[in-house]
């Protein structure tokens, strides 16, 4: 592995890396190695190495707690590493010894934190506040940030929504159908103010059918019919820094979504 790597050896790379996605049956996990990998990697070659030992590995999980990155995202990147380690091991391009101590450097610092981020109700306003509504970009990333905060939804599910699955049920909205991880379907209750931001974006950008967030070039005109998750990852970054929150992620919204539905009596079976 070692060698493989110095020596940019790019398709056994990707031989090897598509051996650890192939390892894996969720593909929300498969994205969140592919990205991880790819990190990894970009990271690796950016500076003189001593190759994939695990104090390669002790300086990449540094790195990652310098970007100030919630203890779930380090673990999950961690744990790619780890898989990446091991197949590299199995096919016979690290020694087993070299991969068992890779397995053994600690994902995430444990000194009495909780694993991700909680966002008060006051930094979830001030999140919502930081888009610049008076374009459609901003319109745009405010409905997503509601989306995010008020149903909880994951980035893949923001990526997929749709304005069928927009209903009313008994008088109220909610995102009816709703195919979340390992294919589970569920409905999602739409506060108002949700509701009213989605409206808001969609009407000056004239997007009334399809995928119900697009893309907005930098002359500030909606592009395409849909929007990736990446883009949803992406754009959290600039609002959260400016409201003082950052380092928060996208599934930090959905914990905050579930921390103030409780905090508002709601009933633990429904989050």
């Amino acid at each position: 592995m070692n060698e493989l790597i110095s020596l940019e050896k790019i398709a056994q790379w990707q031989k090897l890396k598509t051996l650890v996605l192939d390892s894996v049956s969720s593909p929300i996990t498969k994205r969140v190695y592919n990205m991880a990998l790819d990190e990894f990697m970009g990271w690796f070659q950016g500076a003189p190495r001593p190759g994939f030992t695990k104090a390669t590995v002790s300086a990449w999980r540094v790195s990652l707690e310098d970007r100030r990155l919630g203890s779930s995202s380090i673990i999950i990147r961690m744990s790619a590493i780890r898989k990446l380690a091991a197949e590299a091991a199995d096919n016979g391009l690290l020694a087993p010894e070299l991969a068992a101590g890779i397995s053994r450097v600690k994902s995430a610092k444990t000194q009495g934190i909780r694993v991700g981020n909680w966002l008060s109700l006051q930094q979830a306003q001030e999140l919502l506040s930081a888009p610049n509504t008076a374009t459609l970009r901003g319109l745009r990333d405010r409905a997503i940030l509601a989306v995010l905060l008020g149903c909880g939804l994951r980035r893949s599910e923001v990526a997929a929504l749709t304005f069928t699955h927009l209903q009313q049920r008994d008088g109220r909205w909610c995102i009816v159908d709703l195919v979340g991880k390992h294919g589970r379907v569920r409905t999602a209750p739409m506060p108002t103010w949700v509701k009213v931001a989605i409206d808001t974006w969609a009407f000056p950008a004239d997007v009334m059918q399809g995928h119900v967030f697009r893309s907005v070039n930098r002359a500030d005109r909606v592009t395409g019919d849909g929007l990736g998750e990446k883009v949803v990852w992406q754009l959290i970054k600039p609002y959260a820094e400016t409201a003082g929150v950052p380092g928060i992620a996208p599934h930090d919204l959905r914990r905050t979504c579930a921390k103030l539905c409780r905090a508002g009596g709601g009933d633990l079976e429904q989050i």
